[in-house]
């Protein structure tokens, strides 16, 4: 649907808006064979090792070897900024830290950070360059949501909503982006995190193709206010959720 495509939204996405999604994986071959059949999606060669996921010839994600295999096996998402270096030294003073300062990615991509809010929950930021971020979003295979779950809503709502004010209350706004407390859904010992939502015709169902192609299911299908969904990890141990979309009345 051309509302959906990136190009639909203008040049490029607001700032504070989910713009791109990747998996750190220690085997991003076993990754393509596991997402290629669970979303329809191919791939095409980005840059160093890692992979563009495409649907229909649009990019919609990105898979990515670790370079150190202590690093977490997780889906990671970046919201959109047209300043990398500012954005960092605003996330510090509002109580965030910065895990990898910008950096430059490929060939003229774009530049990408890693930083944390208050509460420790790791995002990414994504100053495009060649590579604007999704090129297809809200359709089945592609995000639908993100989700940060918190100990602390309030501290989040603060932190999120200075930051992201625009994106998340601005006049125009329609955020792909939720926060709820831990305890909803895990144990009360999860540490804060972000939760990427894949949008599925019917939740149910793909979880029987997860299951089949090696992955588990985390948390059974549950209701929310953007839909109904469910939280499952990859063959490797990655987590996310697949969403569908429930007409509202």
């Amino acid at each position: 649907m051309a509302e959906n495509r990136a190009s639909a939204n203008g040049p490029g996405y607001t700032e504070g808006v989910p713009c791109w999604v990747e998996a750190q994986l220690a085997d991003v071959r076993a990754g393509k064979r596991f997402y290629g059949e669970l979303f329809g999606w191919d791939f095409e060669e980005a840059y160093d090792s890692t992979e563009w996921a495409r649907l229909d010839g649009d990019r919609v994600a990105a898979l990515s070897r670790k370079t150190d295999g202590r690093m977490p096996t997780v889906w990671t998402v970046y919201f959109a900024t047209p300043d990398a270096r500012a954005l960092t030294g605003r996330i510090r003073s509002a109580g965030g830290q910065v895990v990898t300062a910008p950096v430059e990615v490929g060939a003229d991509a774009g530049t990408a950070a890693l930083v944390t809010d208050p509460e420790g929950a790791v995002f990414g930021l994504w100053q495009e360059g060649e590579h604007p971020g999704f090129g297809r979003r809200h359709e089945i295979g592609t995000f639908g949501w993100v989700e940060l779950y918190a100990r602390d809503i309030e501290v989040a709502n603060d932190f999120y909503g200075e930051l992201f004010a625009d994106a998340l209350f601005g006049p125009d706004a329609k955020p792909d982006f939720g926060r709820a407390a831990v305890a909803e859904r895990f144990s009360a010992m999860m540490p804060p995190h972000f939760l990427v939502h894949f949008r599925v015709a019917d939740c149910e169902e793909i979880l029987d193709t997860v299951n089949r192609l090696g992955g588990r299911i985390q948390v059974p299908p549950f209701e929310t206010s953007y839909g109904r969904a469910a939280v499952v990890t990859d063959d490797q141990g990655a987590s996310f959720a697949v969403l569908e979309r429930v007409p509202k009345g």
